[in-house]
């Protein structure tokens, strides 16, 4: 109930804004996976970041287009798709929770690869697009999605940089089979990450260990670990640092993240 809580105290920062996106949706296998598009001003063709959100236990099928996100891209002259993947909001399959009950090892990694599955779909689908730059796409994810970025970018070429916020960070200690998975996709990223956690997440070894492995096999990486964050209104977490990349968080990274993006994407902001 407690990670609930914290989920639509998440949403409900970004709720209050008028929606500027469309809803669109595009195949993944024999599933149709629902998304948000939005796009900036002007005709394109406009880069592309495709953001991923995180673990949505209890609320899956509860669309969450966070608006945060993509407005703070598609303001700047990004096209943002936020991706529901499958089992969430209108998408078809079955629910995370469902599927992985309390399993954090073979079975949570075959769910991830999976929805990694819906990213790589999301790609190709924007590539359909007149108005974007297929040339110039970025993956973006928090928590749960962040761990998804880090596997699209091991197993595309799609994708020019990736953006891990806190991938891993809620079920890293103590479950090798995540662990193994994180290493061994960010062996095999070759493009430009940028790995971002606070200090008081519930620990900064899953994100640590990205950049570091990345940094070992000569592929760029750049780390930030941000001192100890804690909203007020918040609801009271075991990980107050977790939520620093939920929308009252991003004054403190947003400029982080639209340098690297500037620098990787080619683009003035």
């Amino acid at each position: 109930m407690r990670l609930l809580a914290i989920f639509w105290f998440a949403c409900a920062a970004f709720a209050q804004s008028t929606p500027r996106y469309d809803e669109v949706y595009y195949p993944s296998g024999n599933l149709r996976i629902a998304a948000y598009l939005y796009r900036p001003a002007g005709k394109g063709p406009f880069p592309v970041v495709i953001y991923n959100h995180g673990s949505r236990a209890g609320s899956e099928r509860n669309s969450a287009p966070f608006t945060f996100a993509g407005q703070l891209l598609s303001d700047v002259g990004y096209l943002a798709l936020v991706v529901e993947r499958r089992g969430y909001g209108r998408s078809d399959g079955m629910q995370f929770s469902e599927q992985v009950g309390a399993d954090r090892g073979a079975k949570f990694v075959a769910r991830l690869q999976e929805e990694t599955d819906d990213v790589l779909a999301a790609a190709e689908y924007v590539k359909t697009l007149p108005y974007a730059d297929s040339g110039r796409i970025a993956v973006m994810g928090w928590s749960l999605g962040g761990m998804i970025s880090v596997f699209a970018a091991s197993r595309s070429p799609a994708f020019r940089a990736a953006i891990n916020q806190a991938g891993g960070s809620l079920t890293w200690d103590g479950n090798p089979a995540i662990q193994k998975a994180l290493t061994g996709a960010a062996a095999k990223i070759r493009i430009p990450t940028l790995c971002m956690v606070a200090r008081n997440d519930r620990t900064t070894k899953a994100v640590e260990a990205v950049a570091q492995e990345m940094k070992r096999r000569g592929a760029p990486s750049k780390l930030i670990v941000y001192p100890n964050y804690d909203e007020p209104k918040a609801p009271r977490a075991p990980a107050p640092g977790h939520l620093l990349f939920a929308a009252p968080g991003a004054r403190l990274w947003r400029e982080d993240v639209l340098q690297f993006l500037a620098e990787t994407l080619v683009i003035a902001h």
